[in-house]
């Protein structure tokens, strides 16, 4: 049944999300189905940003808010800076009614060096601020696990975000079962609830669900975002054994020989994920009003593929 209703944490599974489906986080804010990376946007080294580039992503980003995608996920790493930079260019057309509608959620990376807290992160989380244009995110994640500060000073400066105002809600990313739990356990401390994991999830690698963190983040009411769900585009069709994804692609990296019977399978279904212009934005909103049957469900998981995981993927993956 289509809905245009909102849910807790999750869209039930007998439910076909449209433009008008909301997801609540924390019980704060209320998210679009369908979330728009911005990882592409200012990125030179791995997505040779330019200046036509930018034209494009214009596109995307008003192509979204006309399709009911009015969430955008950056970080302050995407393009040192550009990406959030970006958002701002883009979101100022849109009168300051609209711009109240536009969910804006950015990461701080947690670098080793990064030392001093909860200093290392409000300074962070002000400098995303700035070149967002905002005072305040709705959505403030930490990127990766990879802090030699424990998970509870981590979470005690999420926690003091919220309360000096910079954001609304706090979230992780590429954490594991064992470390959501910890840090949903040391924002219980402060009253604050976790508000989401952000894990990649594809048909490639469905580690989040057979290993049980969506699960256990939802026991606890903390929503799974999944990034990554075209697998860095190889299960968009443009790719093949002939044609394989440039290098430097390190998630879900699978061999295109392997993929092929997979794709197979997929030809005629629509993609989602992130957009890079106004085409790939209006392909992602087709992925609303409708969902595949169980039939089809199943014969897409018959597939078994084993990405190859690099030391990268290891340090940086926990979920």
């Amino acid at each position: 049944m289509a809905s245009n209703s909102s849910y807790n944490v999750y869209i039930p599974n007998d439910t076909i999300p449209t433009a008008q489906t909301k997801i609540k986080l924390a019980d704060r804010i209320l998210i679009s189905p369908l979330v728009l990376g911005t990882w592409a946007w200012g990125d030179k080294k791995q997505w040779d940003w330019n200046d036509a580039l930018d034209v494009q992503a214009k596109e995307a980003f008003d192509m979204s808010i006309s399709k009911g995608i009015n969430t955008f996920d950056t970080a302050e790493i995407y393009g040192n800076g550009e990406s959030e930079r970006c958002i701002a260019r883009y979101k100022a057309n849109y009168s300051t009614s609209g711009s109240e509608d536009i969910v804006i959620a950015s990461k701080y990376l947690p670098l080793p060096y990064k030392l001093s807290y909860p200093s290392s992160l409000i300074n962070a989380l002000r400098a995303s601020l700035d070149r967002l244009k905002v005072d305040c995110v709705d959505l403030y994640q930490i990127h990766g696990p990879i802090s030699l500060r424990s998970i509870e000073v981590l979470g005690n400066a999420l926690a003091e975000a919220i309360k000096l105002g910079l954001t609304k809600t706090v979230g992780v990313s590429n954490y594991s079962i064992e470390d959501t739990i910890k840090m949903y356990d040391c924002l219980q401390k402060h009253g604050i609830q976790l508000a989401s994991n952000q894990v990649e999830y594809s048909l490639l690698r469905r580690t989040p669900e057979t290993s049980g963190l969506i699960a256990e983040c939802h026991k606890r009411g903390i929503a799974v975002l999944g990034y990554s769900p075209l697998a860095m585009g190889r299960l968009t069709g443009k790719y093949s054994i002939a044609n394989p994804p440039p290098k430097g692609r390190n998630f879900s990296n699978v061999s295109m020989e392997e993929l092929e019977p997979l794709l197979e399978s997929m030809r005629g279904v629509i993609p989602l994920g992130g957009a890079r212009d106004g085409k790939q934005t209006e392909q992602n909103a087709g992925a609303l009003g409708w969902r595949l049957t169980n039939e089809e469900i199943s014969q897409l998981e018959s597939h078994h593929v084993t990405p190859n995981l690099t030391f990268f993927n290891r340090m940086w993956q926990h979920g």
